[in-house]
């Protein structure tokens, strides 16, 4: 596991910078969501004010001053366009003097610290307008890789998943063709935390398990938000024995849960069934999924789906039991049981019937076979009813 200082540095350049997107969407939550969250917006405004100004971040000083309804101070903002246009015309004499002196590499490096400049500025169109440059001129299957990670770090830094989806695709072709062992290791992480933030929790668990033992990419996170991701993503992915071998009985993320108490909480109190426990860590994740931006839009949905989960475990041990146990083995009251079960069995996300009269709820669980048959009839009567359907605007 990497625990050393110097691993970090075996990442790519923290290039764009990530928490300036994490304190943009900080400073987009509503009042009471950052109150509730502990999230002091004045602090965060003037920290990242502050780191604007000190990288002379030209557009991220107007689309920031935008977002938050700021006043632009002129002075300041003529002062970033001369740093900028100074710094550009440099990188842009590097490169004409690396095309007439020197080897291919070398224009190669001159033109990637151009793109790199871009980006620090957050310039989004110079940056892919410069990248894409770069890439024509590289030949090495190694260093288009870096680039498309390079691309893959500013959608994930504008939100625009479209740069995500087509540079994910690129890079996974360039690893077909040879990408070494680091490399591979990064697409994993790099295409896990993409699954992650579209809600794709099964390929982002698959992918974080397979590089917590080799994780570099400090240049998207540092170790200890990605073994949270990590978790957050096979709580609710993986089926018990799997989650039992690869993260509860996982010698690598065991060594961190130390320093992560609520996560470790989380986890073992679903596995050792104390229900109650349980709810009030997954109330807790509740508020780090709020706050963090790429979980932030699924946080609903996924309380949800863990709450489910719950239930059903606690369900699958008996073939019937009282409402009041229930109740009592989550902490809450028979009525707030009463209205889930009834929710989530209507629906068809629980098996499991209630007995209001009695006060019983009965389990049903359902033949493996069968319920893989009626899945198969329900698809296929969807299938036939879309193909009916589009019969009727086709003329063949």
């Amino acid at each position: 596991m990497p625990t050393l200082e110097g691993l970090e540095e075996a990442g790519l350049e923290k290039i764009p910078d990530l928490s300036i997107a994490k304190m943009r969407f900080e400073l987009t939550l509503d009042s009471n969501t950052a109150k509730e969250l502990k999230i002091d917006q004045a602090a965060v405004k003037e920290k990242l004010m502050d780191k604007i100004k000190a990288g002379f971040m030209t557009q991220l000083y107007r689309d920031v001053s935008s977002e938050l309804k700021l006043t632009v101070n002129n002075s300041v903002l003529e002062e970033m366009e001369t740093k900028n246009k100074e710094e550009l015309e440099k990188l842009t004499q590097a490169i004409e003097n690396a095309e007439k002196n020197e080897g291919e590499s070398e224009v190669r490096e001159a033109m990637v610290k151009k793109c790199e400049y871009f980006t620090l500025i957050g310039d989004k169109e110079g940056s892919l307008k410069m990248l894409k440059e770069t890439l024509e001129k590289t030949n090495t299957t190694g260093h288009k890789l870096d680039l498309h990670f390079h691309l893959i770090r500013l959608g994930f830094f504008f939100n625009d998943n479209k740069i995500i989806t087509t540079n994910l695709e690129k890079a996974k072709e360039l690893i077909e063709l040879g990408g070494d062992w680091d490399r591979r290791n990064r697409l994993k992480v790099y295409s896990g935390l993409y699954a992650m933030s579209v809600r794709n929790f099964q390929e982002a668990a698959e992918n974080f398990l397979d590089t917590v033992s080799t994780f570099t990419s400090y240049e998207l996170m540092d170790y200890h938000t990605f073994i949270k991701y990590a978790i957050i993503s096979s709580m609710l992915a993986l089926d018990r024995k799997d989650l039992t071998k690869k993260v509860v009985e996982g010698a690598d993320i065991n060594e961190v849960l130390h320093d992560l108490p609520l996560f470790k909480n989380f986890i073992y109190s679903l596995y050792n069934a104390q229900y109650a426990d349980f709810f009030v860590a997954l109330a807790e994740i509740e508020g780090f999924l709020k706050s963090d931006r790429l979980l932030a839009a699924h946080t609903s949905h996924y309380v949800k789906e863990m709450r489910i989960r719950s239930y059903a475990q606690l369900l699958e041990s008996y073939s019937s039991l009282t409402v009041n146990y229930m109740a009592n083995s989550f902490g809450v009251s028979e009525k707030f049981i009463d209205n889930e079960l009834s929710r989530f069995i209507t629906t068809g996300a629980l098996n499991a019937k209630i007995d209001k009269v009695g006060g019983i709820i009965q389990t049903n669980r359902p033949d493996k076979k069968n319920w893989q048959y009626q899945a198969v009839i329900k698809q296929g009567d969807l299938l036939l009813n879309r193909i009916q359907k589009l019969s009727r605007v086709i003329t063949i």
